[in-house]
Parts: C-alpha cells; structure tokens; sequence
C-alpha cells in the first residue's frame, strides 16, 4: 500500500496533470502577486498559508486544497512556522 502522497500523486495523473511535487516554504514568507504557466492543484500538508486571488483570500490549513487555473494572478503568504503543500501541475 502506497503512502497518502502516493495516492496523491496517482489521483493527479489520472485527472490529467503531468507533475506533482511536494514544496515547502520558510515562515512568513510573502509572495507577491504573479502566476504560473501552468494549472494547479494543491493540498496543505503542514503549516499554514494564506492564498489571494483578485479580491478573495482563502486560509488554508492541512487537508485543504485550492485549484488554479493556468495564468490566474495570486499572492501567497505562510504562516509563522512555514507551510508544506503537495501540488499538481499541468502544463
């Protein structure tokens, strides 16, 4: 049996990503606004962050997820002891 990132990561691909990987980030890092060349999806494994889209802002914590679309413009900030996500990319 295959760890939950495993799983993961095999949920992905079947739903067509071609990519998933796992990032971390040091405490209160800020990420100005910018975007990706690709879609995403992502799920908070450890810590906590906080993700701007337009004028929405959602608190993400472990278990939860949120999606991108290719090229849609966000903001990211961590919380104050830094974040882990697992996110699946398709290019």
């Amino acid at each position: 049996m295959g760890s939950a990132f495993d799983d993961y990561r095999d949920q992905a691909l079947a739903e067509g990503y071609d990519e998933v990987l796992e990032r971390s980030w040091p405490p209160d890092l800020q990420i100005d606004t910018h975007a990706h060349a690709f879609a995403l999806k992502l799920r908070v494994v450890r810590g906590e962050m906080w993700l701007t889209v337009g004028t929405h802002t959602r608190h993400l914590r472990p278990g939860d997820e949120a999606v991108l679309e290719r090229d849609a413009p966000h903001a990211e900030r961590y919380g104050h002891t830094g974040a882990s996500y697992w996110v699946a990319r398709r290019n």
